[in-house]
Parts: C-alpha cells; structure tokens; sequence
C-alpha cells in the first residue's frame, strides 16, 4: 500500500501504550499490515535488516506487528507467555535507532498467541532469535523501546563499530 515514515528514538507517541484492535477494525488492520509490510521492505533495501515491525513505529497506535522471517504473519493483538526462566543476551537493534546497537536480556523461549487477519486465534512457540525478535515488538505495544532494556550503561555500540563487540 505504501511506504510510511518510521519514528525515531525521541519521539514520544513510541512510548505510548497501544489500544487493542476491535473485530470491526479488521479493514483497516488489513491496509496498516500492508503498510507495514511496505515499509519493512523498504527499511531492508536502505538497511539490510529488518524482519518485523510494530504499529506504533509508524506512528499507529494499536497492537498489531508484522513479521517475515521466512513467512510473512500479521498478528493482531499479540499477547506472550510461559516466557522461559532461561534468558539469552543479545545485541538487539530498532528501526527506530538504526544505528544503534543495545545489549539486552530476552527470554530463551516463549509462546505467543495473536490474531491473524482472518480473525483467526493462532499461537506460535518460539525459540531464540525469533523468540527475541517477537518480545522486542510486543514491547513496542507497551511503549517499551529496547534503550530501555539495556544491560547497564555501556550496553550501546553503533553498528559501525559492531567488529569490535
């Protein structure tokens, strides 16, 4: 559909909690997951990463994260559990900070479940990256940004200098 402006670490509405999204909402969820999908695709031509984004980060407010890590997903209102004891450290980065590098503890493991743009209840068991990779866009959801997350105070590094980690 189109491709939409990201916002960047600073702005405020990124710290904001989403709303959930309603069945009669469902249209619009379907155009703002194309929008999504559009605007991953283009981060990934300028950046070379990017596998999935959160409604806030373009500034829409409502739970709803797009994915393609092999497959593209939709998933509408995304609720984690039985999030492992195990965490796993990782260097995490955002699309709302593309050069930027956080250290953070995520969970081994977890399960989600969502809806898919059908209204469909699904659930996915996730494992290590993909586990990581989904926490950090649920946290979108809740106005959390991996800055937030980090490990202490000299857990940031610029991608530039990612060789030297």
């Amino acid at each position: 559909m189109a491709v939409r402006d990201i916002l960047l670490l600073g702005n405020p509405s990124l710290y904001e909690t989403s709303a959930g999204v309603v069945r009669g909402e469902l249209d619009g969820v379907v155009d703002l997951a194309a929008d999504l999908r559009d605007t991953m695709a283009d981060f990934r031509k300028k950046y070379g990463a990017g596998r999935a984004i959160a409604a806030p980060q373009i500034g829409v407010m409502k739970r709803v994260i797009y994915m393609d890590a092999g497959e593209p997903v939709a998933l509408i209102n995304p609720l984690i559990s039985d999030e492992s004891e195990e965490m796993i450290e990782v260097w995490d980065d955002c699309m709302c900070f593309p050069e930027l590098l956080v250290r953070v503890l995520r969970h081994r493991t977890c399960r989600i479940r969502y809806l898919d743009l059908d209204w469909k209840e699904r659930e996915l068991e996730l494992e290590n990256d993909l586990s990581e990779l989904l926490q950090h866009e649920c946290d979108h959801l809740d106005g959390i940004l991996a800055v937030m997350r980090a490990m202490d105070g000299i857990s940031f590094a610029l991608k530039s200098q990612k060789d030297l980690l």
